[in-house]
């Protein structure tokens, strides 16, 4: 006759929810988050780590440019220096302003001081729209005097560094625009400020590489 077994009892890991909670994820990561109100977070260095990562890229990627521009000058006959907007300049102090109106927003909220927390914030996302638009305002004083993409090799980098950082910087503004959205929840506590400082940490490498770009035109365009 065929044997009948008695039910096994599966326990569950400790930590709660309806598949264990942390026990099943304890192992994932290195023990690197932790299970939360039925959500797996994920600790606030490892959005840092992620984000040093991708400015590495960046790095790599603006090296690259220079090393290009600087042998495509080298070799050229036919290199004609590029004339600065002096639309640039103001555009590096509005942007430098809002690296210092960010440091505000979160001074304010490690202070507690949530209105002022948003407020800064508005004003950062205020500047840097204002840096756009003024990168917008040197290409079209360039054309106004016939300078194009195409007329030569100097105008030809000019326009792919300052395009190639305003695509950065446009990624920055979205990042400053939904922790601006998320701001009354961070000043409330009931969001991590992650998204906050991570965001801060790109502002200001954005901001460090403008100043190199501006140099390296000044030098080399």
């Amino acid at each position: 006759m065929p044997t009948i077994e008695a039910p096994v009892k599966i326990e569950t890991p400790s930590g709660g929810g309806s598949f264990g909670g942390e026990g099943i994820f304890k192992g994932f990561g290195g023990g690197g988050g932790r299970w939360e109100s039925g959500h797996w977070r994920v600790p606030a260095h490892t959005y840092q780590t992620g984000m040093w990562m991708g400015m590495a890229g960046i790095v790599m990627l603006f090296a690259a440019f220079t090393s290009a521009m600087v042998v495509r000058k080298g070799l050229s006959t036919d290199w004609a220096r590029t004339a600065l907007p002096n639309v640039l300049y103001a555009n590096t102090l509005v942007l430098l302003l809002s690296s210092v109106t960010l440091e505000f927003s979160r001074r304010s909220l490690t202070a507690g001081l949530g209105k002022r927390f948003t407020a800064w914030l508005y004003a950062t996302v205020g500047l840097g729209l204002a840096f756009v638009a003024g990168q917008f305002l040197a290409w079209r004083e360039l054309a106004e005097h016939g300078v194009f993409l195409s007329t030569n090799p100097s105008s030809s980098f000019f326009y792919l560094l300052t395009a190639a950082h305003g695509l950065h910087l446009l990624g920055g503004l979205i990042a400053l625009a939904y922790a601006t959205a998320k701001a009354p929840s961070i000043a409330a506590g009931l969001k991590r400020r992650t998204a906050v400082d991570v965001t801060a940490t790109y502002w200001h490498f954005m901001d460090g590489l403008w100043i190199y770009i501006l140099i390296l035109f000044i030098v080399r365009l």
